[in-house]
């Protein structure tokens, strides 16, 4: 029989919907029936991705006889973190104030008014890894609840009380200066690993906002940072933790070699690493790196896009992620043996006639180095073991045909592996991280001349705008026609900077003022009086705390998004007082910043913006001339982390930025200006003189 789970869109929520546990959703409801019928609360927080909660579920959830203890003395509530991350984060905060770390699943005990008095993550049927049991647990919380309520609620007290005093650290505001990002530089390279790559011990994270600061550091002549930079991007390119097959990234490495990874692969993570890769691409010019970049927004626009329904209704938003998780094994569906591989290739080079060429299943096996046993479980997860040059000298051919000729297999395998049953995908539609591969996906239509790249870019921009606003109020998810929960600062912050992207790619007014809209919106119903911003509106539903992250997580802070989107469209329509609030809520974060910079990446990046010399490039004309597309190719054939661009036909419409007023052209020609440190230079109508104001 279904739970009141089965009324929600969740998949997450969903996969639990005939649990025999009664679990509600988090709402009115639940908080009401705590306190009508006396009992606690069992929150219980997870993902639909996640492999830990799938086994919790399996063990406890899935049990009758701790569904029936679970519903004896609790009401049990169930959050998709992905859809609420106030809750996660306060509930998150609470958890690691109790027992010194953090994950999911997330297993909090609440009083009714919602105050956490004890907390955990994963709990185990029976005693083991030196845990109580789950149902241990569940017995001594109803007992205490019983016989030692004061303390419990003590402990509730305290416990909020630990978390509001959080909220009112404060760090001492220092001018903007280039000296921090030096600091942070300089940490980061005395805890580097140079020889497998990345930063901490396993389980090893991909840190993409840690390394496109790297790459911003290396913008400025930082060699330090480029060598870094590159050895990690180049590290985790080869493999286990990215899928050399069918391209995309995993959520992290179990190990610190990046080989074995945790399966599930997550859309913020592949749009933020896709955008690094093609800034590395920009930077160095490595064709690796290009592919890596091409390979997976191929990849997410191959598996993870909702494609246009029968009605005729626009696809073109992205999926949430795919699980970890198929058959019910972990990796199951990435994983090869030897003896497929031999199999698969041998009958592919056969079909092929391409019997000049190396042995395709020998060639293969040598770059990967596979052996009988595997690496993993008795299977191989693919981790590249021999580069190109000794390839190639191993098998007597010239090593710039090595790339082809395992692109070729990677697709052959790819065709085979796509009849096995696939991981279950998370489908919702999430405003921020959509808005995060928006902007990967405009920068690299324009600067990988990818029309089809573009073109996806325009129809997730269509579909976040005309599907996730309600009644004129952004919302955080949609799923089956459903948009619901009111969305986050970071929804609002990314969802600018995303449109802000778009708008470079394809100057449609209609992306800059939803931009602008989004911007206006979060100053306007976000702010905290103190500095920043909360990361709920001003009439989000009451909860134990109103919650302001600062620190970046697997995705960038909603406060750090916030001052790059104020930087970015003050520079755009000349507004002062963005770019002071920007710069105020820089200013304290320096110092944690340069201390702790794989927390603050983000903000990192923000500082490195309001520090340099911004190009601002209005390009006035017709904009299909030939002319202004040579501006086009100039203006995005090199990484520019400091450039913001406008184009527009003359006279520029109503609600263009602030930046193509008064820039009439030279001669009818389309007609460039350049402004750099607040002065404008001399405009250009010729493509080498273009190049040269960028240069200059």
């Amino acid at each position: 029989m279904a739970n009141r789970l089965a009324h929600t869109s969740s998949p997450y929520l969903l996969q639990h919907a005939h649990n025999p546990v009664d679990w509600y959703p988090w709402g009115a409801e639940a908080l009401q029936s705590s306190a009508a019928e006396d009992k606690p609360i069992f929150l219980s927080i997870g993902y639909a991705a996640c492999h830990w909660c799938h086994v919790m579920a399996h063990e406890s959830f899935e049990d009758p006889d701790t569904a029936a203890l679970m519903n004896q003395h609790f009401i049990n509530i169930k959050v998709d973190r992905e859809e609420r991350p106030d809750l996660d984060s306060i509930y998150m905060n609470a958890v690691v104030a109790i027992t010194g770390q953090g994950g999911w699943p997330m297993s909090v005990f609440l009083t009714p008014s919602g105050q956490p008095f004890f907390g955990g993550t994963y709990f185990p049927p029976q005693r083991r890894y030196n845990m109580p049991s789950f149902r241990e647990i569940l017995l001594t919380i109803a007992r205490l609840w019983q016989e030692d309520r004061p303390r419990l609620l003590q402990s509730g007290q305290e416990i909020t009380a630990h978390l509001q005093s959080s909220l009112e650290q404060k760090f001492e505001a220092r001018p903007l200066q280039t000296s921090t990002l030096e600091q942070a530089s300089f940490r980061l390279a005395q805890a580097y690993d140079w020889k497998f790559g990345g930063w901490g011990q396993a389980p090893r994270f991909p840190q993409p906002m840690t390394i496109e600061f790297l790459l911003r550091c290396a913008h400025r002549g930082d060699r330090t940072a480029l060598d870094m930079a590159v050895h990690a991007l180049e590290s985790m390119a080869l493999g286990g933790m990215y899928d050399v097959v069918g391209g995309g990234f995993a959520r992290y490495s179990t190990d610190n070699y990046w080989r074995v990874p945790h399966f599930e692969k997550m859309l913020y993570d592949n749009a933020q690493l896709s955008r690094v890769y093609l800034h590395a691409w920009l930077l160095t010019g490595s064709p690796h790196f290009r592919r890596v970049c091409e390979d997976t927004l191929d990849f997410i626009l191959r598996e993870m896009t909702l494609p246009p329904d029968p009605n005729g209704h626009t696809g073109g938003g992205f999926y949430s992620s795919l699980d970890a998780d198929s058959e019910g094994e972990e990796g199951k569906f990435y994983v090869w043996s030897l003896v497929e591989i031999q199999q698969i290739l041998s009958q592919a080079q056969a079909a092929a006639a391409a019997s000049h060429e190396p042995d395709w299943p020998a060639f293969f096996t040598a770059a990967y180095a596979i052996t009988p046993t595997g690496n993993f479980e008795g299977r191989t997860v693919l981790q590249r073991a021999v580069d190109d040059t000794d390839l190639a000298q191993q098998f007597g051919i010239d090593a710039a045909s090595v790339p082809d000729l395992l692109a070729r297999q990677h697709a052959v395998l790819l065709a085979a592996r796509s009849l096995r049953v696939r991981p279950g995908t998370d489908d919702k539609i999430l405003t921020a991280w959509n808005a995060l591969m928006l902007t990967s996906l405009a920068e690299a239509a324009r600067c990988l001349d990818r029309p089809d790249y573009l073109e996806a870019a325009r129809r997730n921009g269509a579909f976040l705008l005309e599907n996730l606003y309600q009644d004129g109020r952004l919302q955080r998810a949609w799923r089956l026609g459903r948009a619901e929960h009111a969305a986050y600062l970071e929804d609002y912050a990314a969802l600018a900077l995303g449109l802000l992207a778009l708008y470079q790619s394809d100057p449609d007014l209609r992306w800059f003022q939803a931009a602008r809209q989004a911007l206006e919106y979060l100053v306007a119903h976000f702010r905290d009086s103190r500095g920043g911003f909360f990361d709920t509106a001003d009439d989000h539903e009451a909860l134990v705390m109103r919650p302001k992250d600062i620190q970046d997580n697997a995705t960038p802070s909603g406060n750090a998004l916030a001052a790059h989107a104020l930087l970015q469209l003050s520079a755009y329509e000349g507004h002062g007082a963005w770019r002071d609030l920007a710069e105020a809520m820089l200013a304290p974060i320096q110092e944690p910043a340069a201390r702790y910079p794989t927390a603050f990446a983000e903000w990192l990046c923000a500082l490195d913006f309001a520090l340099a010399s911004i190009q601002e490039v209005a390009i006035v004309g017709p904009l299909d001339h030939p002319l202004t597309a040579s501006y086009a190719r100039s203006l995005w054939s090199a990484y520019r982390p400091h450039l913001l661009a406008a184009f527009s036909t003359f006279p520029p419409v109503a609600g263009a930025p602030l930046l193509l007023s008064d820039r009439p052209p030279l001669h009818d020609q389309p007609t460039a200006y350049v402004c750099q440190n607040l002065v404008c230079r001399q405009p250009v109508n010729t493509a080498a003189g273009f190049e040269d104001l960028l240069a200059s």
